[in-house]
């Protein structure tokens, strides 16, 4: 973890400089980042009282910025912009009124266990004409993600989240649980924005990918 964030700075340009030179005709998909919780639902609480709600809107932000700066950016859109509380069924519709081509849920994970660590990525028990695709995508950006940032990979999981469930019948869906904030190593991780920002980076690269 402390080599990660010495070569962030490098790694950071570089992983642009690959998104700039390398981007593909999928400037017209259109992509939901779900940002997870919101208002008096703080979500997980880290060791140092960091709370899921804000982590994952920071990551978000720094998406849609980085986002922004690309010379064919990707459409995207979040399901909330602020510290408010969105209900799920308000998040679906979202990704059904623009159908969406990606549903992407961020969040952070949390453990009674302080050594539990690493990335998981969740997709819908429901079977749709999406299934496969989510768990080829989630497959994907898990590994770039592990790769880039040096999490341990927990693997793909089957749930019946909410905003799976209703979403994988119209596009490729799937929850991103994106480190523990009650671990050591990680919630201090994702308590430094210089961190948040590379990680941001990694899920563009992956979803651009």
């Amino acid at each position: 973890m402390k080599k990660v964030l010495k070569n962030v700075s490098f790694v950071f340009l570089l992983l642009k400089m690959c998104i700039i030179f390398g981007q593909e005709t999928s400037a017209q998909k259109r992509i939901i980042i779900d940002v997870g919780h919101g208002g008096k639902d703080t979500g997980a609480i880290g060791i140092n009282n960091t709370q899921e709600k804000d982590v994952v809107m920071e990551i978000a932000n720094a998406i849609l910025e980085l986002n922004n700066d690309l010379e064919k950016p990707l459409n995207i859109y979040l399901t909330r912009y602020k510290d408010t509380l969105i209900s799920l069924s308000d998040r679906t519709k979202l990704a059904k009124i623009l159908k969406a081509d990606l549903f992407v849920s961020l969040h952070c994970n949390h453990s009674d266990n302080p050594n539990a660590r690493g990335i998981e990525v969740y997709v819908s028990k429901k079977q749709s004409k999406y299934s496969e695709e989510s768990v080829f995508v989630s497959y994907r950006i898990e590994r770039t993600l592990c790769k880039e940032i040096g999490y341990e990979n927990r693997g793909i999981k089957f749930a019946n989240f909410q905003v799976l469930r209703e979403t994988v019948s119209h596009c490729v869906s799937l929850l991103l649980e994106l480190g523990f904030l009650s671990n050591k190593d990680e919630g201090g991780y994702l308590s430094n924005s210089a961190s948040i920002k590379f990680m941001a980076l990694a899920i563009l690269l992956s979803i651009q990918k």
